[in-house]
């Protein structure tokens, strides 16, 4: 997290000469050290009234997301409902940057969990005025482990989720023969670009002539 805020302050300084500019018309400021929330967190700093023990309920997740007229599948855990009441909720206002931690491990079946807590992931998603902007985690190195989230995985699928993954044999064997400590970040240069050319729409930037208009 240290190295991705120091990275995109130092994109900003050598593109723009500044670590705070405008972008859509209104401030965007990363000199200042980004926030650190864990979804629920987020969810409670921009809406209050709900309680901790609620955002912990699975069942009371599901009424207020079916209120809201979010789909929601059978099956789905808390962790899944979290992420849905985060989305639904509160994504859009992480206008100053922010870095979602601890994301549970039921929506992150390839990063490595806690050592303090196995329900939860050594994973993050920096958000910038609404979107995403990088996703990072450590590798899950534990072929056994690795293998039990995939077939969780199957069973979303099965159940209807498009967002789960297959099955893959494949990688489960490379794992057998052994993945060192490993981790990473992706970061969406196409939606960085966007902030510092105060671009509002995705197509403006990318680079690829077959995704612009004739």
């Amino acid at each position: 997290m240290d190295f991705t805020e120091g990275l995109l302050r130092h994109a900003a300084r050598d593109a723009l000469g500044t670590e705070v500019f405008e972008y859509q018309g209104r401030t965007l400021d990363l000199s200042r050290p980004f926030d650190r929330l864990t979804m629920v967190e987020a969810i409670r700093k921009y809406h209050p009234q709900y309680t901790l023990e609620q955002l912990h309920d699975a069942e009371w997740l599901r009424q207020k997301l079916t209120a809201m007229k979010v789909e929601v599948k059978t099956g789905m855990g808390l962790g899944t409902l979290q992420l849905l009441m985060f989305e639904e909720t509160s994504e859009a206002d992480l206008w100053d940057p922010t870095f979602i931690i601890d994301y549970p491990a039921e929506i992150s079946p390839l990063a490595r969990c806690s050592d303090a807590n196995p329900e939860i992931t050594e994973r993050f998603e920096l958000f910038i005025v609404g979107r995403e902007i990088a996703n990072a985690f450590s590798e899950l190195n534990d072929p056994e482990d690795q293998a039990a989230r995939f077939l969780e995985q199957a069973k979303a699928k099965d159940a209807g989720d498009e967002e789960a993954m297959f099955y893959d044999a494949d990688y489960i064997r490379a794992l057998e023969y052994g993945l060192p400590p490993t981790g990473g970040c992706g970061i969406g240069i196409d939606r960085l670009v966007m902030l510092l050319t105060d671009s509002a729409n995705i197509r403006d930037v990318i680079l690829f002539p077959q995704m612009r208009p004739e």
